[in-house]
């Protein structure tokens, strides 16, 4: 087993290595012919490459090569750097616009969680209704069906119009889109349990209550956690769209402001820690996944 981890770990190593290297070799510049010197630009020219934000050269007034942004696909180099100089000061605050990667983490993992633990207060107990009652699966499972596959941004219109707050608007977002992995697996869970193990306790004159927690839990707890598991993954995906469209604090907004600002280096910083914070929730989840299940 770990000679197979270690061979895994040198295919991603070598894997890795091979995809900086294809960046690298993308992004080096380009050696261009030499051209006559151009004519100096107008006022109306100048301002114009200024509103749209492309440089203007250093001879009439502009940004020096030194200073203004890059405006190619930036190298591995440069983002690495964005790496340092964010990490470096995570929790500073200059402003709406201008606030550490620390920051805009702990806003989104904040409206993740409460969206998240909602989710979970209702999908779980509403689950094992279901799944030991098929009277309420037959009832409820149209209803299930029609919500399910709406998109969870669909709901945040009409979110900000009845809660009319962007941060709320967004929690409840999330508990959209994190209720219906987690109620359809408890659901199956439950009622996937082994009739045997049912019957023995139904001998036993267990109480409905002691039964619930002390022998339909534990065995469907895996097929519980599969639910919150793929609920998390969802959850952390969508609230970086939502938070592209409410605008505020968060990870989503901090892509958003720095395309606004024409720096492609922080947006793929923020793509990078976006996936290594979502790698993090699922390994989390994957390892009480593993905690709970058992052997036949």
């Amino acid at each position: 087993m770990k000679s197979l981890d270690m061979k895994a770990a040198l295919v991603s190593a070598l894997l890795l290595f091979v995809l900086l290297a294809a960046w690298q070799l993308a992004t080096l510049p380009r050696s261009a012919a030499p051209v006559a010197a151009a004519a100096p630009l107008t006022a109306e020219q100048i301002e114009y490459l200024k509103l749209m934000g492309k440089p203007v050269p250093a001879a009439d007034g502009g940004e020096t090569a030194g200073t203004r942004k890059s405006d190619g696909f930036p190298s591995p180099a440069q983002v690495g750097s964005a790496f340092v100089a964010n990490l470096s000061q995570p929790f500073y605050d200059n402003g709406p616009n201008d606030k550490g990667i620390g920051l805009q983490l702990g806003a989104s993992l904040a409206r993740v969680a409460a969206g998240y633990l909602l989710a979970m207060a209702v999908a779980i107990p509403l689950g094992f209704a279901i799944g030991m009652s098929p009277l309420l699966h037959r009832a409820l499972d149209p209803f299930i069906q029609v919500l399910k596959p709406i998109s969870p941004l669909a709901w945040m219109p009409l979110a900000l119009y009845t809660i009319k707050d962007s941060s709320i608007s967004g929690v409840f977002v999330i508990f959209i889109c994190s209720v219906w992995p987690m109620l359809i697996n408890t659901a199956f869970g439950v009622a996937s349990v082994r009739r045997e193990w049912l019957n023995v306790a139904k001998t036993l004159e267990v109480r409905p209550l002691r039964r619930a927690f002390e022998v339909i839990l534990p065995a469907a707890a895996p097929t519980i956690l599969t639910g919150m598991r793929i609920s998390m993954g969802i959850a952390w995906l969508v609230i970086v769209a939502a938070e592209m469209l409410v605008g505020g604090t968060g990870i989503g907004y901090f892509v958003w402001n720095e395309w606004n600002n024409l720096s492609l280096t922080n947006v793929i910083f923020a793509i990078g820690v976006i996936g290594i914070v979502g790698m993090l929730l699922d390994a989390a989840f994957a390892r009480a996944q593993k905690a709970v299940t058992y052997a036949d």
